[in-house]
């Protein structure tokens, strides 16, 4: 194939790098992006300068903020006393949505993953163990709210472990049936784990 513009050649491979962005999409990102006026396309490109710029991990939590402490840290209306450990920041933003949670996080940035060469010293554990241990935020309930799969697990199971150590109650996010979802649907792991979590009606 000919191509007709190394330019337009060279934004489709860089968008096409995008997760679950394939080469099509890409392509079409490109020749929209290329229709708009300059303006735009430059208030798009200035948006993701500044979010290599000014976004930074918070240093109590890890979250993602554009100031440190983030903004949940920083907030003296949230509970003190415990914090929700989760694996990303993409999944503060989703409890947050609930507006159920009002105590503060601790983003662990992975979990536990011996396939892929990551193990307890390459995510914030030790962070964890040492916002606990400093009793400034006396820390008084640890939530573990990790993806109910295999390194969610297994990274779940040793971080209980290791808060046997400490003065705190771990406790984790029920994991079960989706509302609105018939029983014939339900794999028999996401049902088993229903059984176990069931809690009094």
């Amino acid at each position: 194939m000919q191509i007709t513009s190394e330019a337009l050649e060279r934004a489709i491979e860089e968008l096409a790098r995008l997760p679950g962005t394939g080469r099509k999409s890409a392509q079409r990102m490109a020749i929209h992006l290329l229709k708009q006026s300059d303006e735009r396309v430059l208030k798009l490109a200035d948006a993701l300068v500044q979010l290599k710029k000014s976004v930074q991990r918070c240093s109590v939590c890890g979250t993602i903020t554009d100031r440190d402490p983030c903004a949940i840290c920083s907030n003296a209306k949230r509970q003190t006393g415990v914090v929700c450990v989760v694996e990303e920041f993409q999944d503060v933003f989703i409890i947050e949505k609930t507006n159920e949670f009002r105590g503060r996080y601790h983003v662990l940035g992975g979990v536990i993953s011996p396939l892929e060469n990551i193990g307890p010293d390459d995510i914030r554990i030790k962070q964890l163990l040492e916002r606990i241990g400093s009793g400034d935020e006396q820390i008084e309930e640890v939530i573990l709210a990790l993806n109910p799969d295999a390194e969610g697990e297994a990274t779940s199971y040793y971080i209980n472990k290791l808060l046997l150590n400490y003065d705190v109650d771990v406790t984790r996010i029920a994991y079960g049936i989706p509302m609105g979802t018939e029983l014939e649907f339900i794999d028999e792991a996401t049902l088993s784990r229903a059984f176990a979590s069931r809690a009094s009606f």
